[in-house]
């Protein structure tokens, strides 16, 4: 008998364990004291996201400079048509903008050219992904891309500071996306946009992880809660949506 009451202690100790682990690693370590609030809630969800939940959308799980190789694979552009991306920010000489999660600098790259006198700001929380970015730009003798760590709840970049904001595959990832969306605010200038690039969640045929995937009308919900109207979709990327978002 004593066999057994001790055999049962174990199960349920055994059961505990693994069940408060499971709820450690789905929430990715994000701040508990936070994670709570009126603007999420915590629950146990998918393999591929962190347990936590906005607007009934499960925020998906960061992934990591390890996959630097990825954003660079030469069959991007033949997949994504960033090139076509590009064009559709209608880049101005001059313009100030911001790439929020900019990883490996794909993009970054792409736009600074373009902007002449203007700036880039190059904005992660990754400092693996950030120092790629300065190797690069060193290297190829850029002076117009400024490298900015951000974090968690803020693109630490300066009040009225930028024209244009890019996204790309990365909203998706943010761990407090109402406090992202309000220091984007601050940053964007008045008439300034932000160009929210998201695998299409409505199409099935999108070789994408569920998690990393938004709808429009998802976006649009978490978006206009937080100050923004959706202004247009772009609808020329083979596999993404291409929305367009203003101050409201």
């Amino acid at each position: 008998m004593k066999n057994y009451i001790y055999a049962f202690f174990i199960t349920i100790l055994a059961f505990c364990f693994f069940q408060c682990k499971g709820q450690t690693n789905n929430t990715n370590n994000t701040n508990d004291t936070n994670n709570t609030n009126e603007n999420y809630t915590v629950q146990r969800g998918s393999p591929d996201g962190i347990g936590k939940f906005y607007k009934d959308r499960e925020i998906a799980n960061v992934m990591g400079y390890q996959g630097i190789n990825w954003l660079e694979r030469p069959e991007r552009e033949k997949e994504e048509n960033t090139g076509k991306l590009i064009q559709n920010l209608d880049i101005a000489p001059g313009e100030n903008i911001a790439d929020i999660g900019a990883g490996s600098g794909y993009h970054v790259f792409k736009m600074a050219p373009q902007v002449g006198q203007g700036l880039i700001y190059a904005v992660d929380i990754q400092p693996e992904m950030l120092q790629n970015i300065r190797d690069r730009k060193k290297k190829e003798g850029i002076d117009n891309i400024e490298v900015v760590k951000g974090t968690e709840t803020s693109v630490n970049l300066p009040e009225n500071s930028v024209d244009k904001i890019l996204m790309v595959d990365v909203y998706h990832e943010f761990s407090f996306p109402v406090e992202m969306l309000s220091s984007m605010h601050k940053a964007l200038r008045k008439d300034g946009k932000i160009y929210l690039i998201e695998y299409r969640g409505e199409d099935a045929s999108v070789p994408i992880k569920k998690l990393h995937k938004m709808t429009e009308a998802q976006a649009v919900k978490e978006f206009k809660a937080n100050g923004f109207v959706l202004q247009e979709n772009i609808n020329n990327l083979p596999w993404q949506h291409c929305m367009v978002f203003v101050k409201k």
